[in-house]
């Protein structure tokens, strides 16, 4: 007799190559009907994960999203199952116990029927809390092995976290192979394990197809026994998601498999549909990297799911890396180099950080920290100069046990640092906050909602559920969608013929016209020297995460600091805005010590050439102005008769990445010591302490609390 197999679509994951959204409520319902009439799909993941905070983010409500896109599975009896990360719930960092518990009764309610709960860190302890709420709350519950391949990650260890699991009452068990890089006869090995110790539980494998091992992973999890495969479809599976489901049928039937039959019209439908959102607006943030299988994903082992924040991260440094490189007299990175140069450190580090599995959020602490390495040595720097708190609390044992040792340097830090090790359960270190949570909703008049859902998304979310309530993130996306959306006009810079020069204005320029002609000029510096016009295609990935999406530099003019807020709208188009005043400006045409620009209706022709006291001198019609940048790095700026460099000044502290201003602990006079955290800068999913690196008084602050702010700009000015 066959041996039957089972299918579950993971659409929810699917969309998280693009690193941020994901399609909106009314598209979801729209595909449900042709996921239905595909006949061969007994559960879908539904939500869980990233889902829920996006949906913050395109201003509209979750709960809504969760109830009607699980209805109609609900009604076809096909199963829905969400993604939990344990004590991380469904964010980047720990949740506290009552918010924990109310998670699995709200989704319950909403019809989600299976919890598949994994802790990033294989401890058991996590898992024990997940499997209980769950099953309080009438779920299914599904105990999620991290899978990763090291000298560490044993069939044995992994049975120790299913028995675990298992004793603690789970129903069924999931190798979450995130990054797709387990090794296909091991998983083999493990599910034929699982199977032969505990026969009545359910196995799923879910394989991302990052490094191409995922079919070859299908067939032997089901050769040993495994009882649902998770699969995507085209156009966004393979890749960094998962195979294709016909792929997986068709094998699966070769190998004598009793599986489900596709209808191909519901198929065809699924995938002009999911075309369709694609176009809509999730093709923006979508790289054309993580539409392919790569083997550079092997050796780094991080997962698929990551790789659109990666590459909007590695996007945020890549200026800032180089300009280090050139000021220290080092050949530049392309961006492909850069991002092996992280894999590398990645690599590198992660046996250091004890094994983490690289699941969210252990991936990105680990990704982080070797992307700050990276900026930091790049600087002249030492490794580990910055590491986020979220990060030192897997490192400290916060997070649960660590699978391996970390390396004494973590050790040496943390006593430098006065941090202390932590060997209790988990969850203990975070206090219950709902009832914290209910009063202030009460006091705004907000409804904690049916089944205390309202109440439950502001506690897990708390920052992206103020934004939805206010308004602000709705503006946000479309405002951001609408720019992305507005053809462009053709822009040719540095064309062999010189730009048409005769209608530009003869008016004595306003420092504040200088400083924007500067700005365009130093902006753009990178596409100098180029024989052809700079491409006309969309910088996506400059906007991905909101703190790329307004920016601020401060321009040293007459022995003051001028802030200036500004934002990309376009490629070569601009929105300044210096004291209070706003206008549009773009880069015509930029040359070695030249830029012809056009602010509002103005064309001009700014002349940089080098100025005294480390300053550049912009000349418009005439008149000069001195100036500088007080954001960038030796080497930053090329002008005409400059070698390039400026005075560097060991005062300044920079930030070492782009992000948002997001904890400010220090005024102008204060007196800091050697360590002392004087800001948080939120950047990359994560709180960055930049610390004082000596004793010193506070001269000047240059950021205020929510700036956006670049890689390498001053912040702080000490004494």
């Amino acid at each position: 007799m066959k041996r039957k197999i089972q299918f579950s679509l993971i659409y929810r994951d699917m969309w998280q190559s693009s690193g941020k959204y994901v399609p909106r409520v009314d598209q979801l319902t729209r595909i449900a009907p042709a996921i239905i009439d595909m006949g061969c799909f007994a559960r879908i993941e539904t939500n869980g994960g990233a889902f829920e905070q996006v949906n913050l983010l395109f201003g509209e409500n979750p709960n809504k999203a969760v109830r009607e896109w699980v209805a109609p599975f609900n009604q076809a009896g096909i199963q829905t199952h969400m993604l939990e990360r344990a004590l991380n719930g469904i964010r980047m960092f720990p949740v506290p116990a009552d918010v924990r518990r109310l998670m699995y009764k709200v989704k319950k309610a909403q019809g989600v029927d299976i919890a598949r709960s994994f802790c990033g860190l294989n401890d058991h302890r996590n898992l024990e809390l997940s499997i209980r709420y769950a099953k309080d709350a009438g779920m299914i519950s599904q105990a999620a092995l991290s899978i990763t391949h090291s000298e560490l990650h044993t069939v044995e260890y992994f049975m120790s976290v299913v028995d675990k699991a298992v004793e603690y009452g789970a129903d069924e068990i999931a190798l979450k192979d995130m990054a797709g890089v387990g090794r296909p006869k091991t998983l083999g090995k493990l599910v034929y394990a699982i199977k032969q110790r505990h026969p009545n539980i359910k196995v799923q494998y879910h394989g991302h197809s990052g490094p191409g091992f995922s079919v070859a992973s299908a067939l032997e999890v089901a050769e040993a026994g495994a009882d649902y495969i998770d699969v995507a479809m085209e156009p966004l599976s393979w890749g960094m998601v998962h195979p294709d489901v016909l792929t997986i049928q068709q094998m699966l039937k070769d190998a004598d498999f009793d599986v489900p039959s596709v209808n191909m019209k519901a198929y065809m439908e699924a995938r002009a549909l999911t075309q369709e959102f694609i176009d809509d607006f999730l093709g923006f943030f979508i790289d054309s990297k993580n539409r392919f299988t790569s083997s550079l994903m092997i050796e780094c082992g991080l997962p698929g799911g990551m790789m659109g924040s990666l590459m909007a991260d590695l996007k945020g440094v890549h200026q800032g890396i180089n300009m280090a490189l050139k000021a220290a007299g080092q050949s530049e990175l392309t961006e492909d180099e850069l991002l092996i140069k992280l894999f590398d450190e990645v690599a590198y580090i992660w046996p250091l950080m004890g094994y983490p599995p690289l699941v969210t959020p252990f991936s990105q602490y680990v990704k982080n920290t070797a992307l700050v390495n990276v900026l930091n040595l790049a600087q002249g720097k030492e490794r580990f100069e910055m590491i986020d708190d979220n990060s030192w609390d897997m490192l400290l044992g916060k997070a649960g046990n660590l699978p391996g040792k970390i390396d004494p340097v973590f050790e040496k830090l943390a006593s430098e640092q006065g941090r202390e090790f932590y060997t209790g359960v988990p969850q203990e270190a975070y206090p219950d906050v709902l009832e914290k949570y209910r009063s202030e909703m009460e006091a705004n008049g907000w409804e904690t909602g049916r089944d205390d859902e309202e109440l439950f998304e502001f506690a897990m979310h708390e920052t992206q559920y103020r934004d939805y309530k206010s308004g602000i993130a709705k503006k946000r996306f479309e405002e951001e969608i609408a720019k992305l959306k507005t053809p462009k006009k053709s822009v040719a810079v540095n064309e062999k013929q010189a730009p048409n020069r005769s209608n530009y204005s003869k008016k004595e320029p306003a420092p504040e016209t200088a400083m924007i002609a500067f700005l365009l000029y130093t902006l753009n510096a990178g596409n100098l020297n180029k024989a052809k016009p700079i491409s006309n295609e969309p910088d996506v990935w400059s906007r991905i995460g909101y703190w790329r999406s307004a920016k601020t530099i401060h321009v040293n003019y007459e022995q003051a600091d001028v802030k200036v807020i500004f934002e990309n709208t376009r490629e070569l188009e601009y929105e300044f805005t210096i004291n209070g005043t706003s206008c549009t400006a773009s880069l015509l045409n930029i040359e070695t010590g030249e830029a012809d620009v056009r602010i509002n209706d103005d064309g001009f022709l700014a002349k940089i050439s080098k100025g005294d006291g480390g300053l550049s001198r912009v000349t418009i019609n005439g008149k000069s102005f001195d100036m500088k940048r007080n954001d960038l790095l030796p080497g930053g700026m090329a002008v005409s008769g400059s070698d390039g460099a400026s005075d560097a000044d060991a005062n300044s502290v920079k930030s070492p990445m782009p992000g948002k201003v997001f904890k400010l602990n220090v005024k102008e006079g204060d007196t800091v010591a050697k360590g002392d955290v004087l800001l948080v800068v939120e950047s990359m999913k994560m709180e960055n302490r930049i610390v004082s690196t000596r004793d010193a008084v506070i001269k000047k602050v240059n950021v205020a609390l929510n700036d956006m702010i670049e890689a390498a700009a001053t912040l702080i000015v000490l004494e």
